[in-house]
């Protein structure tokens, strides 16, 4: 099922919802479709646009927001789908220092790896094998994190997301993936 960005009356990223959701805010008069998909959804009396991106009406206070999460989803979003070993394609998580050695489960440690490096690289430190990262490990920041690192993205998406971080985050993805 497609999903849809929702923006705040002040046209701040607030989250990624599936277009049922979208289509009920729209139709309760609570949101307002700013970009469309092209595909319209049809009832028994009207036709109604399927929506990509909805604006709130209404101003919704948001509480502080802590760091991004860290989930499988968006290390992978942040490190683009790429081993940060050799480059291939990832598959799996890698702890740079291993849980087995006091590694903490945090961004700064944690990248995505493929297969064969994670298997290679076991509970031992990159000195010990004489490896190196290809980036070093960071905790995404900006806004916009938050709606990447849910794996859902929309081109149409990109100019609301542009002012909050999207670029960097958007051209680290499709710079390392391509």
């Amino acid at each position: 099922m497609p999903h849809v960005l929702v923006l705040n009356a002040s046209y701040e990223p607030l989250g990624v919802v599936p277009l049922r959701r979208a289509l009920v805010l729209v139709l309760e008069n609570k949101a307002v479709c700013l970009e469309e998909t092209g595909a319209h959804l049809h009832s028994a009396t009207i036709t109604v646009p399927a929506p990509s991106v909805v604006r709130l009406k209404r101003f919704v206070r948001v509480p502080y927001r802590g760091p991004v999460p860290l989930t499988r989803r968006a290390l992978f979003a942040r490190d683009g789908g790429r081993c940060m070993y050799c480059g291939g394609v990832a598959t799996s998580v890698d702890h740079v220092i291993p849980r087995s050695r006091g590694g903490k489960h945090v961004w700064d440690n944690v990248v995505a790896s493929c297969r064969r490096c994670n298997h290679v690289k076991a509970d031992r430190h990159l000195i010990e094998l004489g490896w190196r990262l290809h980036h070093k490990p960071a905790p995404p920041t900006g806004l916009a994190w938050r709606i990447i690192g849910t794996g859902h993205r929309d081109p149409r998406w990109l100019p609301y997301l542009q002012p909050y971080g999207a670029d960097d985050a958007m051209a680290r993805i499709d710079g390392i993936s391509a």
